[in-house]
Order: structure tokens, then C-alpha cells, then sequence
């Protein structure tokens, strides 16, 4: 049961976490809103309900969302290091109560909003980023598209390969494409379609190919037809080759896992940001425990420079714990380590520090 201490450290936990969430929100807006004032007055600029509802609305959601785990941190060490400067821990410890008998109070809040963090991850803040990165896409980021743009192989279809050289994004066009039938074997190619040049001319998929040469095999037969333009349906959408950066954020973790596993059947190789993307989503909520303990460890000693020393201290573990972060997804991105263990890496190692610097607090 919940004795009196308990609730009164979880309502400061709680009652200081939120009263950071939102005073942070509105800061980021206000920094935000000065980087994008520009793109708001130009002449295509969007409306004020959309700057508002459709755009700020949900930008506070997305910026909360990749920050809760450092809120976390600040309030712990904010309210606990007022605790500490006012000899509060001295009278609760003095009257018997175990030093690690406080990490309950302070376990049940970090785990309260770990897991609201957690269901807004996966079901809310995707549904709130499509707004946001529909807003981004028509008036700020135009074009933030990633992808290949050379060498491009993908299976369009079952039994279907697609080769393209050279995709260029400003015009949709693609040089020297191929398109590879093969039948149930594997073995034979019935279709065989080359081109020196195909243009996207409808939206999603009616393609012009030029200078064609299609090789039908029927058979011992064998059917050559060859031509300079013809307007044509492929299998094929300029979405497959060209997506936006913030695609992933506006996704569901099941419209991730879904596109994850179409990629990887159509043999596509840039799908490691959406895996990326995936496992943050769980890593993050758990970071909360992991912080919450490391600023109880750090705040609950009273120290003569006071709150002061302990957020500066807060500050560098936040730093070193995004820099880390940043740096193991980086590389899992773009140097082969595992998805999972790159978002993961940052919550192990500092796990092991929490445990450490729990051992090593003044009690």
C-alpha cells in the first residue's frame, strides 16, 4: 500500500513532470515559429487555422514525444533536489524509511507516464504526425525526399524485377529502365522490356517509355517489338522511389511493420530507418525508469551549490544520453548494426550507470 510519503513524492513527480511538458511544448513553438516565420509569409503561405490546427497542434505532440524521457530527468531532479535542500530526505530516512524504499513512489510515476509514452508512441502521436508532416511537405520541406536514385533493382511485383539506372526526382523520369518477367520457375523470362527513357505522365502509375524494345518468348518462339514512345500502366509509382523524410513518423507501428515486411518482400534495402523508427518507440518509454533513477541518485544529496549543481549534472547525462542515442541509430542506419540493438544500446548502457550511481547515493 501507498503510505503517505508515496503519494506525496509521486504528486510532486507528477504534478512538475507535466508542468515541464507543457511549459517546454510552448518554448519549442515559440523557437520553431521564429525558424519557419519565413516560409509562413510567403505568397503560397498557408492559412493561420492551418499554422494552428493543423500544424502546431500537432507539432507539440511530436516535439513532446522525442523529449519525455529528458523531462522526466528534470523534474526528478528538479522536485528532489528542493526535497534535498530543505532536509526532507533527512527527516524520511531519519524516521526509519529505507533509502531504497523511495525509489517506489518514484518507479510507480516514471512507469505511470512510460506507459501512457509508450501507447502514444505506437497509436496517438503517428496519427497526430500526419497532420504535421502533410503541413511540412506542402509548405516547408518540399522537398525532403530520400531513396536511391542509381542502381535501383526492387521486385514490383511477384516474379516481376524492375532494374533502373538513374531515377531523377525533380521530373519523375528514369533512364535505361528494365522490366523482367519470369514465369513460376524462375528459370524463364516469357517478358522482357527495355527502355532508354520512362517519364511519369499520370499520377500513380501510367509511365511514357521511350525508345523501347519488348522481347516476348512464347515457346521456342520468339517475338521482337520495338518503338519510340507508347504510354503505358507499370507496376511501378514514383512513391516506390522516391519517399519523404518524415514518412515514417506519420505511420502506426502495424503500417510500419506492414511496409517493413512489403519492403523487404519487394527487396528493397531502405527499409533499416522504419525498423529504426519501430524499436525507439519502445526503447524511449523505458528510458524514463532508467532516468528517473540516475536523477533520484544525483538530486537526494544535498549539496551546497544546491538545485543548481544537480541540473547542470542532469544536463550532461541528458547530453551524453541523446549524443549516444543519436550516435548508435546513426550507425545502425548506415553501418550494419542491428536495428534492435542500436536503439537499445543507450538504455543498456545506461541502465548499468543507474544501477551504479543508485549504489553510490548518500543515504
Amino acid at each position: 500500500m501507498l503510505t503517505i510519503i508515496d503519494r506525496y513524492i509521486l504528486k510532486k513527480y507528477l504534478s512538475t513532470f507535466f508542468f515541464i511538458v507543457l511549459l517546454m511544448a510552448m518554448l519549442a513553438v515559440v523557437i520553431d515559429f521564429a525558424e519557419k516565420v519565413e516560409d509562413f509569409t510567403k505568397p503560397d503561405s498557408p492559412k493561420v487555422n492551418e499554422i494552428i490546427f493543423d500544424y502546431y497542434l500537432n507539432f507539440m505532440p511530436y516535439i513532446t514525444s522525442l523529449l519525455l524521457p529528458l523531462y522526466a530527468l528534470i523534474a526528478v531532479i528538479y522536485f528532489t533536489s528542493r526535497m534535498a535542500a530543505n532536509s526532507e530526505f533527512i527527516a524520511i530516512i531519519g524516521n526509519g524509511v529505507n533509502f531504497y524504499r523511495l525509489l517506489v513512489p518514484y518507479l510507480l510515476g516514471a512507469l505511470f507516464i512510460a506507459l501512457i509514452h509508450f501507447y502514444s508512441n505506437h497509436y496517438i502521436f503517428p496519427l497526430a504526425n500526419k497532420s504535421r508532416t502533410k503541413f511540412e511537405n506542402t509548405y516547408v520541406w518540399k522537398h525532403n525526399f530520400q531513396g536511391p536514385t542509381d542502381n535501383i533493382h526492387i521486385f514490383s511485383a511477384k516474379n516481376e524485377e524492375i532494374y533502373i539506372q538513374h531515377y531523377s526526382r525533380s521530373d519523375s523520369s528514369a533512364s535505361n529502365f528494365s522490366l523482367l518477367r519470369y514465369d513460376d520457375s524462375g528459370l524463364q523470362r516469357p517478358f522482357t522490356l527495355n527502355a532508354q527513357r520512362i517519364k511519369l505522365i499520370k499520377y500513380p502509375n501510367k509511365w511514357q517509355i521511350q525508345n523501347y524494345y519488348i522481347r516476348y518468348v512464347e515457346g521456342m518462339k520468339e517475338r521482337i517489338v520495338k518503338g519510340e514512345k507508347m504510354d503505358t500502366f507499370l507496376n511501378l509509382k514514383s512513391a516506390d522511389l522516391a519517399r519523404r523524410d518524415n514518412l515514417k513518423d506519420a505511420m502506426s507501428s502495424k503500417e510500419l511493420l506492414n511496409f517493413i515486411a512489403a519492403e523487404k518482400a519487394r527487396g528493397s534495402g531502405a527499409t533499416i530507418p522504419f525498423q529504426v523508427e519501430y524499436h525507439r518507440r519502445t526503447a524511449d518509454p523505458f528510458s524514463i525508469l532508467v532516468l528517473t533513477i540516475i536523477g533520484l541518485s544525483i538530486s537526494s544529496r544535498k549539496m551546497r551549490g544546491g538545485m543548481g549543481w544537480h541540473l547542470v549534472l542532469g544536463m550532461l547525462i541528458s547530453a551524453l544520453y541523446v549524443f549516444m542515442g543519436k550516435f548508435s541509430m546513426t550507425f545502425s542506419t548506415h553501418g550494419g548494426l542491428p536495428p534492435f540493438i542500436g536503439v537499445w544500446v543507450p538504455n543498456i548502457i545506461f541502465s548499468g550507470v543507474a544501477v551504479y550511481m543508485l549504489f553510490k547515493a548518500q543515504k
